[in-house]
C-alpha cells in the first residue's frame, strides 16, 4: 500500500487509527463473551447450582436475540449514522454487562426473601440455604432467568459491533484493502479470547466472579470515550488528508461515483435485501460457521474441564487456552490472501475471496481427528481447535468483505446484520443442542465411534464443526457463481 498519491504527497495514515479503534472494540467484545465462558465450570455452576443443560440455555438465548437484533441492528446503524449507532449499541453492552454482577444479590434475595446487598454475604446465605433443603432447583431457576435477561441485553449491545465495524471499513478502505482491514480488526477476537484466561479467572478468584464483569462495563465505557473523540466520517475528519482521501476513495473515483456531501449511495429496505441471490451468499457464509465459532468460544473451557479436568483458573487450563487462541491468530496471514489474489493475480474481489474461503475450507477437516488424537495429550486437540478458529477468522473476514464488494455503502450495516442473524441462528443451534447433547451423553453414558460419555457428545460436534466450512463455500457458490453488483 503506497503512502504517496501520483502527485507525490504524502499521504496520512489515520485509517489505521480507525481499524485500531474497531480491533479494541472487537476485543473487548470477545472477552466479555469470555467472561462467562472461564467462570461458568469454576465460579458460577458452583454457586448457582447450573448444569450443562442450564449453560446451554443461557448462551443458546443470547445467541437468538443476538440474531433477531442483527436483522435491525444494521438498518437502524444505516439510518442513524455510525457514530450514534456505535455509542446507542456500544452503552447497551456495558450497561448489560455491568447488570450481570447483581445475580447473586438478586437471586438471594427472591429465594430466599433475605436481601443481602454485598456480593460476599448473597454468597455466603446462598450456600447455607442450599445446605438446608430442596432449594437447589429454586435457585438455578431463578439465576437462570436473570443471567438470560442481562444477556439479552448484552446479545442487544453486542449485535451494534460489527455491522458498524463493517460500515466503518467500507467507509475508510478501497476494496483491495478491506479484506486484510477487516482481518485486523477481526483479529480483536482472538486477542479478547487470548488475553482473557489470564485475566478473568484470577479476577474471579480475587474477586469474585461479579466483578469480572463489573471490569469489562468499564473498558467498554473507556471505548466509548474514545470512539467519540477519534472518529469522523474521512470527508469531515481533519486527520485524514486529501491524498489519503483519494486512496480510500479510488474505487467511487474510477467509477465516476464519489459522493461530495457523505451520501453512501441508495437506500435499500431490509426486505428488500432479501431478494437478492447476493444475501443469501452472506447468509450461507455465516449460518453455520459462526455456530462454530462461537461453540469453541463459549465451550472451549468446559471441553478442558470435562475431558481433561483442567480448570480455567489452573496454570494448565490458562495455558491450553492461550494456545489454541494464539494459533488462532495466524488467521492475520489468512486475511491478506484475498489482496495476494485481487493485486498479484489481477482477480476480481469476490473471485479473490472465493478463492482464498476454498483454502480456508480444508483447514477445519482436521477437526475430524481431535478427539483421537486427544488420547495421546490434550495438546493436540487445543492445537487442531485453535487451527480451526484461524481458519474460521480468515473465513468470517473475507465474508464480512464480500458484503461492501456488492452493496452500495448504505446498505452495508443492513445486509452484515442480516448475516449476524444468520449466524446468531446458526449459535443458538449448535449451543442450545450442545448442552443438551452433553448432559444426555453423560447421563447415559453413550457410545459413538468408540467414544463413551461426553466424550462421545463432543465427537458428533466436532464432525459438524469439520464440514460446516466445505459446504457453506459451496452454497456460496450456487447462489453466486461470479462477481455481480446488486442493481438498485
Amino acid at each position: 500500500m503506497n503512502n504517496s498519491t501520483n502527485t507525490g504527497a504524502k499521504m496520512s495514515n489515520y485509517r489505521w487509527v480507525i481499524c485500531s479503534m474497531l480491533f479494541l472494540a472487537t476485543a473487548a467484545t470477545y472477552m466479555d463473551r469470555q467472561v462467562l465462558s472461564l467462570t461458568y465450570k469454576d465460579f458460577i455452576a458452583p454457586e448457582l447450582n447450573w448444569s450443562d443443560a442450564n449453560y446451554g440455555t443461557i448462551t443458546g438465548v443470547f445467541s437468538l436475540v443476538y440474531a433477531i437484533s442483527m436483522l435491525f441492528i444494521g438498518k437502524f446503524i444505516d439510518k442513524v449514522g455510525t457514530r450514534r449507532g456505535y455509542l446507542i449499541a456500544f452503552g447497551t453492552w456495558v450497561v448489560g454487562a455491568f447488570l450481570h454482577a447483581f445475580t447473586g444479590i438478586l437471586t438471594n434475595g427472591i429465594v430466599s426473601g433475605d436481601w443481602m446487598f454485598t456480593f460476599g454475604a448473597a454468597r455466603g446465605n446462598l450456600a447455607a440455604i442450599k445446605a438446608t433443603g430442596n432449594i437447589a432447583l429454586a435457585v438455578s431457576t431463578v439465576s437462570v432467568w436473570l443471567f438470560v435477561f442481562m444477556r439479552c441485553i448484552v446479545a442487544i449491545g453486542e449485535s451494534g459491533n460489527f455491522p458498524s465495524a463493517i460500515k466503518i471499513t467500507a467507509e475508510y478502505f478501497p476494496k483491495k484493502d478491506r479484506g486484510f482491514a477487516t482481518g485486523l480488526f477481526n483479529a480483536g477476537a482472538q486477542v479478547g479470547a487470548l488475553v482473557a484466561p489470564f485475566i478473568i479467572p484470577g479476577i474471579a478468584r480475587a474477586f469474585g466472579w461479579e466483578m469480572a464483569f463489573i471490569v469489562m462495563s468499564g473498558v467498554g465505557l473507556l471505548w466509548m470515550i474514545l470512539f467519540y473523540k477519534f472518529y469522523d466520517k474521512p470527508r469531515d475528519n481533519k486527520h485524514v488528508n486529501k491524498a489519503e482521501l483519494e486512496y480510500i476513495e479510488q474505487d467511487a473515483i474510477a467509477e465516476n461515483t464519489v459522493s461530495k456531501d457523505n451520501n453512501d449511495g441508495p437506500k435499500i429496505g431490509l426486505w428488500k435485501c432479501f431478494t437478492f441471490r447476493q444475501t443469501w451468499a452472506v447468509i450461507f457464509g455465516r449460518f453455520l460457521p459462526d455456530g462454530v465459532w462461537w461453540f469453541f468460544l463459549f465451550w472451549a473451557p468446559a471441553y478442558i474441564r470435562d475431558v481433561y479436568g483442567y480448570s480455567s483458573d489452573s496454570t494448565m487450563g490458562m495455558m491450553l487456552i492461550f494456545t489454541l487462541y494464539l494459533i488462532s491468530m495466524l488467521s492475520l496471514y489468512g486475511s491478506y490472501l484475498p489482496t495476494f489474489f485481487v493485486e498479484k493475480q489481477k482477480m476480481d474481489p469476490y473471485k479473490g475471496r472465493m478463492k482464498a474461503m476454498l483454502i480456508f475450507s480444508f483447514f477445519p477437516l482436521i477437526g475430524l481427528f481431535a478427539q483421537s488424537t486427544g488420547a495421546a495429550s490434550c495438546w493436540y486437540p487445543i492445537i487442531i481447535i485453535g487451527i480451526i478458529g484461524a481458519a474460521h477468522q480468515s473465513w468470517s473476514a473475507n465474508v464480512y468483505s464480500v458484503v461492501s464488494d456488492m452493496f452500495p455503502k448504505s446498505a452495508v450495516a443492513t445486509v452484515t446484520g442480516i448475516g449476524g442473524m444468520a449466524g446468531g441462528v446458526g449459535c443458538l443451534l449448535f449451543n442450545q443442542c450442545s448442552g443438551l447433547l452433553f448432559t444426555y451423553s453423560k447421563e447415559t453414558n453413550m457410545s459413538f465411534l468408540g467414544f463413551q460419555g461426553i466424550d462421545a457428545g463432543y465427537m458428533i460436534v466436532f464432525i459438524v464443526a469439520s464440514l460446516a466450512y466445505l459446504f457453506s463455500w459451496i452454497m456460496m457458490k450456487i447462489m453466486v457463481p461470479k462477481y455481480k453488483l446488486v442493481e438498485v
